[in-house]
């Protein structure tokens, strides 16, 4: 039953977030270049004792280098000056699942206010860790649930092993936008729901400048938005107005060539009408001359008859047989037969035959 109680969450912020992405498309590529600060992300994945970078792009992966973890000559700048691509990339550290555990808890509907909390309170309940050993973040799932109840995703790591992690990229020069789990990846593209292990103490200061920049770029392409979907309404409101005015006076005109249009309408299906019926069978010229192309020399014809688009010879030839095959070869006869059995003379000793075969309508063909 439809609960008219139930409170509607209004997230002004993801909406906007929403807008700008929808919005973003209509700035420039050199200025979004310009003021945004990511173009790809480097991702770090810890194996044994190694760390594996690898930069990715448009849905692209490119590996990078894989290094040894006690490697203490390495630094990102390196990196940098050999591919420029990297230096506007943000950094990712991703853990893997022998780093990184992951569990989804069903919670009540009071706690999304103070989730956190409410996890950490209860974590020695739901793992083997107290809040104090370990790093942990929490994920709303979306879906269905049950009725005050919520699921949630937590993934935790080891404090000592994130620290130990955090410290070896640190030598390197490098610091990570977030900190996530293999298993449960952050979108880079849609922030609203990432989540981060990375402790506040540890992560990044975003600059403020580019993202004023950037919001106020979208904010002025909004209001350009706005006006070229109102200017073009009112525009065509003055237009319609003016079509109407110049609609009622050229109604009468209207009318006149609405008659004189179906009275030469009238005109064109007679003329169609003669067409078709002059069209709708070949000449007999024609026929007569497709039957002198056809037949050979040892044939010769004593008698033709056309009648409703049936043609009918006789006549005598050495081969008469051949004659069906020679008839059909043209477009302009179709199903030939032989009317009557073929008899030989007995003087000229040649084969008499009577055909029967079907003329067939040939396109750009007239009768007389």
């Amino acid at each position: 039953m439809l609960n008219l109680n139930s409170t509607i969450d209004l997230h002004f912020k993801q909406f906007f977030r929403w807008w700008k992405k929808e919005l973003n498309f209509l700035l420039p590529e050199k200025i979004k270049q310009l003021v945004n600060e990511q173009q790809g992300v480097v991702v770090i994945r810890p194996k044994v004792n190694q760390l594996i970078l690898s930069y990715h792009y448009n849905e692209q992966v490119e590996h990078l280098i894989t290094l040894d973890r006690e490697a203490k000559t390495f630094t990102i700048q390196s990196l940098y000056d050999k591919d420029e691509r990297l230096v506007k990339a943000s950094v990712i550290l991703r853990l893997s699942e022998q780093d990184a555990i992951q569990k989804v808890l069903s919670l009540p509907v009071a706690a999304k206010e103070n989730i956190n909390q409410v996890v950490a309170y209860e974590l020695d309940r739901y793992t083997p860790f107290k809040a104090e050993q370990v790093y942990f973040a929490v994920k709303l799932l979306p879906g269905i649930n049950e009725p005050g109840q919520l699921s949630v995703m937590i993934v935790l790591t080891t404090k000592e092993l994130l620290d130990g992690l955090y410290e070896d990229i640190k030598a390197m020069g490098i610091s990570p936008l977030f900190v996530d789990y293999e298993g449960l990846p952050n979108n880079i593209e849609n922030t609203d729901y990432n989540y981060n292990l990375l402790p506040e103490n540890l992560r990044q200061k975003t600059a403020r400048l580019p993202q004023l920049i950037h919001y106020g770029l979208v904010s002025l392409s909004g209001l350009l938005l706005l006006s070229v979907i109102a200017m073009p309404v009112w525009f065509e409101y003055q237009t319609v107005e003016r079509l109407r005015l110049q609609t009622e006076s050229l109604e009468k005109e209207a009318k006149k060539v609405k008659a004189m249009q179906s009275s030469i309408d009238a005109v064109i299906d007679e003329t169609n009408q003669l067409i078709k019926e002059k069209t709708a069978t070949p000449s007999v010229l024609l026929m007569l001359n497709t039957l002198s192309t056809l037949i050979k020399d040892d044939t010769w014809l004593s008698y033709a008859q056309y009648s409703d688009g049936h043609l009918q010879i006789q006549g005598e030839s050495t081969t008469a047989s051949t004659l069906i095959a020679l008839l059909e070869e043209s477009e302009l006869f179709v199903n030939a037969r032989f009317a009557s059995p073929v008899t030989q003379d007995s003087i000229s000793k040649l084969e008499r035959f009577q055909i029967t075969v079907d003329v067939a309508k040939v396109k750009g063909a007239t009768s007389e």
